[in-house]
């Protein structure tokens, strides 16, 4: 079996639905999970970020290997937990009744 992240971060293959290549999927995933599945995720990858992304700094960004980016991926997702965890409680924006965001551009690497 292929190891889906650098040998480091191996304990977070756990929360490998998290490895999401786009912020739609990403966001559809927040906005489908529970407060705990995403307090869960959120306590495990947190203190472990910026050791991630000095693991990710020592590769060019147009040509990082699979288990690189797919750790770039888990830490876009902690970014996309982070308020619902953080500020909100909840996984949707507070008082945005039926708003929609549509991402039209993102960041790829």
């Amino acid at each position: 079996m292929t190891a889906l992240l650098p040998s480091e971060f191996v304990d977070l293959e756990q929360f490998s639905e998290w490895i999401l290549p786009t912020e739609p999927q990403r966001y559809a995933k927040r906005l489908g999970s529970r407060m705990s599945e995403m307090q869960a995720f959120y306590d495990a990858i947190t203190p472990r970020a910026e050791d991630a992304i000095a693991y990710c700094d020592k590769f060019r960004l147009d040509d990082l290997p699979d288990d690189v980016l797919n750790l770039m991926h888990l830490l876009y997702s902690m970014i996309a937990v982070s308020f619902p965890v953080e500020c909100w409680k909840q996984p949707q924006i507070p008082d945005s009744g039926a708003t929609k965001l549509d991402c039209v551009h993102e960041p790829v690497p």
